[in-house]
């Protein structure tokens, strides 16, 4: 098992997801924000190194506005060096990596437009982990779509433009998540036996939209949607609900023992943990020594 928290660490005195304002775009201000991003990522990766937290999620904006069609700034070639040597220290060091493009990415829309610049978004992000070197278990991670008052057609729409639109290089690393409000993990077993994709399972967006599959079951059903030599194990993506905030709203910081209770609860299930709390890191360090604790890690 591996444990890990998503693309900002409030530790270090730098950010991998610098950007500027679209109407301030340059060349010039292009590289030097990436080269400051890219610095910065290579912090955090020996940061997560040195405090055994081997998975970690990339920002999307390592490289500013490169799905955009402002940008024709052959940024790949650019840095493909730096990116390459930002993967050979990741497969080093063993480190799983994920993506997870931002809301605006849905490939069921009913509008072309939209559409393309999902794919647009997905092959850009796709890229950075190719430029990498790494293999398919480190993933893109997108949530199903809107219904669109028809499900059953969304459904029917994300595998067609699956099968018809998205490139191979995307397909392979492409996984979709059960969501808090349209897509649960029901509907995402749909999605997988339309198109083979795995599913990243949330704990917290299962107890707001379910089936009634209690905890354990849930996550072994969508551990059954991974293929380990060409997607490794289970991403699962872990919270709690806030108290007193929306239904859906992450905690601020981890609770050991409904964290200790859950891995006691999926005890045998191997999984990847991403810790979508607030407190980033500080939440992490928590889970790796209750996990450690258990014999998990």
């Amino acid at each position: 098992m591996k444990i890990g928290y998503p693309c900002i660490n409030e530790t270090l005195d730098c950010s991998s997801s610098r950007t500027f304002r679209l109407a301030s775009y340059s060349e010039e201000r292009l590289i030097q924000t990436v080269e400051q991003n890219l610095s910065c990522l290579r912090r955090i990766l020996e940061f997560n190194v040195e405090h055994g937290l081997y998975f970690f999620r990339l920002t999307s904006d390592l490289v500013p506005f490169a799905s955009h069609p402002v940008n024709t700034y052959n940024w790949q070639e650019h840095f493909k060096l730096t990116l390459r040597r930002l993967g050979d220290y990741i497969k080093r060091h063993n480190l799983r990596i994920s993506m997870h493009p931002d809301q605006f990415v849905v490939l069921n829309s009913p509008t072309p437009q939209t559409v393309q610049n999902s794919i647009a978004e997905l092959v850009y992000q796709g890229s950075i982990l190719d430029l990498m070197g790494l293999d398919t278990t480190a993933k893109l991670q997108i949530h199903g779509g809107g219904a669109y008052g028809d499900k059953e057609s969304a459904l029917n729409r994300f595998a067609e433009v699956y099968h018809t639109m998205l490139p191979e290089a995307v397909k392979a690393r492409l996984c979709v998540e059960n969501d808090d409000r349209t897509y649960s993990l029901t509907d995402c077993l749909v999605l997988h036996e339309l198109t083979g994709i795995p599913i990243i399972f949330d704990n917290l967006h299962h107890e707001c939209v379910n089936n009634g599959e209690p905890m354990r079951e849930a996550v072994m059903l969508a551990a059954q949607t991974w293929q380990p030599e060409r997607d490794g194990v289970l991403m699962v993506d872990y919270s709690a609900q806030s108290p007193g905030e929306r239904k859906g709203k992450h905690v601020q910081s981890i609770g050991e023992q409904a964290f200790h209770d859950f891995l006691v609860e999926t005890e045998g299930i191997d999984m990847d943990i991403m810790l979508e709390i607030k407190d980033k890191e500080a939440s992490a360090h928590k889970a790796v020594a209750v996990a450690k604790a258990l014999g998990r890690i």
